[in-house]
């Protein structure tokens, strides 16, 4: 009976479509649950985006021959938005899948079926049981023979405070805050205006680059970018040497703009405080420095994984990360030197609780540095495995792009190098800012 019951994926993103793909592809029962009203409903969110990463690695196989036969071709050339992503490939892909994905399904709890999670005897024995809540508030109950979690991170962004926690005062100036890049497409929230961004990585730098052309049609906007580091590090990335050209591109124009003066540029920057002034948002470092009034605030800090839902499963996760323990330190900001991360398998990403993976965005954690790709051959992994086909769950049919960019989050307060080499260069200059009055 386990047998005939179905695999659960949780999310509709580009992963969970290319699970259930390969899970047909195999004629395995598969039901894909998607908290939001559409396909890859979070991707949709962030639609104004441009990819650095091209057709050719946003295209899982598995899912393009199931699209085959309905006269869908692959788009071969250049880099979508997310809107063009979803629209060219994953909303056709979960159009073929039809009732196989419910929408407005959100998952709340995760667990085997008469068993929690301190009750051993027959534990594997017993189907799992997916609580879901659809979008009246209705809540239900299915069971499955195993579980796929392609939920992503989205929903969870980390807020401004440098130490993981809300900054005091941000849950108050909430309305004052963005967590995801904007759409710069509608200047008017942003011409004549102070923005701050927070953060270091591909969403900052997309945003800084965005703003900067703004700034170039109307003088009067300034943009100030923060770094919670001492040091700029690798926030420029790999540069010429990153494999993926579009992502090495968005760094190097990033310290352009930076060394020609269209961005301010702020390190050693540790957001402790939120403050109001008027209509204006201040942010005050841990060492009593304060950034001047902002008319915008985005928080480009990163995200990480929702494991609410997850509390009543055997899950093994690391310590730092919140990854699978097996693909941590190929991951870890704080341990990756020079060159590409590994691909990641079923074996990898098993955990205690046999048959329930975690994929995607969501098993890197809370690292930066996940691909589409490597969420593709992971699911392509995990699926042999359900399926009994342990060869091709052990085979590697991916090769990452060399990233370019050496150590890790390298000497977070010195001056110098990052940890795994000397190829991060020092910024020549960083905006200083006064000390704020002791009022403040």
């Amino acid at each position: 009976m386990a047998n005939e019951l179905p695999v659960i994926v949780i999310g509709a993103g580009p992963q969970g479509l290319a699970a259930a793909a390969h899970l047909v592809e195999r004629d395995v029962p598969v039901l894909v649950l998607e908290a939001g009203s559409s396909a890859a409903a979070a991707v949709s969110e962030w639609g104004h985006v441009r990819l650095f990463s091209d057709w050719s690695e946003l295209v899982d196989a598995a899912s393009a021959r199931l699209l085959a036969p309905t006269g869908w071709t692959a788009p071969t050339t250049g880099y979508p938005t997310g809107a063009q992503w979803i629209s060219s490939y994953l909303a056709p892909l979960a159009d073929v899948l039809g009732e196989r994905v419910r929408f407005d399904a959100r998952v709340v709890g995760v667990s085997r079926r008469g068993r929690d999670r301190l009750v051993d005897a027959g534990r594997a024995e017993q189907p799992f049981t997916v609580h879901v809540e659809s979008a009246d508030g209705t809540e239900y109950r299915l069971d499955a023979r195993a579980v796929i979690d392609a939920s992503g991170t989205w929903s969870t962004p980390n807020p401004a405070g440098a130490d993981g926690l809300p900054a005091l005062g941000e849950r108050a100036a909430s309305e004052t805050l963005g967590y995801q890049i904007p759409d710069f497409r509608n200047r008017a929230g942003f011409e004549g205006k102070h923005t701050v961004v927070v953060g270091s990585g591909h969403s900052a730098v997309t945003a800084v680059i965005a703003l900067a052309r703004i700034v170039r049609r109307n003088p009067d906007t300034t943009v100030t970018w923060v770094l919670r580091r001492g040091t700029v590090g690798n926030t420029f990335g790999g540069g010429d040497a990153d494999e993926l050209p579009a992502r090495g591109a968005l760094g190097l124009k990033a310290k352009e703009l930076v060394d020609g003066g269209l961005i301010s540029l702020v390190t050693g920057f540790r957001v402790e405080r939120v403050a109001r002034d008027g209509d204006q948002t201040v942010l005050v470092s841990e060492d009593g420095r304060e950034l001047p009034a902002a008319d915008r605030v985005i928080v480009l800090t990163g995200f990480r994984p929702d494991l609410s839902f997850l509390s009543e499963l055997r899950i093994e996760l690391d310590p730092t990360l919140q990854a699978p323990v097996r693909i941590a330190a190929e991951v870890d900001p704080n341990l990756h030197s020079c060159g590409s991360v590994a691909a990641t398998g079923a074996k990898d990403l098993a955990q205690p609780e046999p048959d329930f993976y975690i994929v995607g965005a969501k098993s890197y954690g809370r690292a930066p540095t996940f691909l589409a790709m490597t969420g593709y051959e992971q699911v392509r992994s995990v699926v042999a495995a359900l399926a009994g086909d342990q060869a091709a769950a052990e085979r590697v049919e991916l090769v990452l792009p060399d990233t370019g960019v050496c150590g890790g989050a390298g000497l977070f307060d010195a001056a110098g190098a990052s940890l795994g080499g000397s190829c991060c260069a020092v910024p020549e200059q960083a905006l200083q800012i006064g000390r704020a009055p002791a009022s403040v």
